[in-house]
């Protein structure tokens, strides 16, 4: 539910408008690492694979999984570790983490050999099986972290996340101060994040999705201001002197 001064509202959504001097990016970490090799899905039916590469889809799954996985990962599969991830860009030569929309598997049918999945998979699409746990969400976190600077945080992570998963409270506020300083930060924990993969944005789960702010200022900022103000004045037929560099722009 959504409150709106003494109201209480059961739909809808709320949302910002940022402008000024404040500019924002987001940042999602989906914390899977794929294993075995990317297939194009043969046959399917809605969010039901039946076919990987020709083959039944469990088999598929059954075989990359005893190649590529140690069998503690392996026996971790029947607890929700295992994930499927769909390509976003098909023309990329190689797939890497990063390239896929990770979606959970939601069970198998031994009879029928078909791999059921937390979305709608096309026919075509090329997907490939993923792995969930603490060490590869620690570490695709502070790969997305590093290099990056900001002046404040608003922080979604999934409530499958935390304690649950990492053993100890706190571990993405603490990767966003480990990389980024002590910069305010605010969030909460959340059953779906929404955040941009591939440069659209999707509805996710066991992600920690980050909006990144910060402060518009210097050259750039002087820049945008000096131009504003110039077409504002060609627009008027005034004269604009600038004030900071000292250019006069006549209408």
């Amino acid at each position: 539910s959504l409150s709106l001064g003494r109201s209480l509202q059961h739909s809808g959504a709320v949302g910002v408008l940022l402008g000024g001097e404040i500019s924002m990016e987001p940042l999602v970490s989906q914390g899977s690492r794929p294993f075995g090799r990317p297939l194009v899905v043969t046959k399917a039916e809605r969010n039901v694979i039946y076919e990987l590469g020709g083959r039944p889809a469990l088999e598929r799954l059954v075989n990359q999984a005893r190649s590529d996985l140690t069998d503690e990962e392996v026996e971790g599969l029947a607890e929700g570790t295992l994930q499927i991830g769909r390509v976003i860009d098909e023309h990329r030569e190689q797939f890497e983490r990063g390239d896929f929309l990770i979606r959970n598997v939601l069970g198998t049918d031994r009879r029928t050999g078909a791999v059921a999945v937390g979305d709608v998979i096309p026919v075509g699409v090329t997907v490939q099986f993923h792995l969930r746990d603490a060490s590869t969400a620690d570490e695709d976190l502070s790969e997305r972290l590093a290099g990056v600077s900001a002046d404040a945080a608003l922080l979604f992570t999934c409530t499958g996340r935390g304690t649950g998963m990492f053993g100890a409270p706190d571990h993405d506020a603490e990767a966003i101060v480990d990389h980024l300083g002590p910069i305010p930060t605010a969030g909460c924990f959340a059953a779906g994040e929404i955040g941009p993969v591939g440069g659209h944005n999707f509805l996710h789960g066991f992600t920690a999705s980050i909006a990144l702010f910060r402060h518009v200022s210097g050259p750039r900022m002087l820049a945008d201001q000096t131009a504003a103000r110039r077409d504002g004045a060609e627009q008027t037929g005034d004269t604009f002197c600038g004030e900071q560099t000292g250019d006069t722009f006549c209408g």
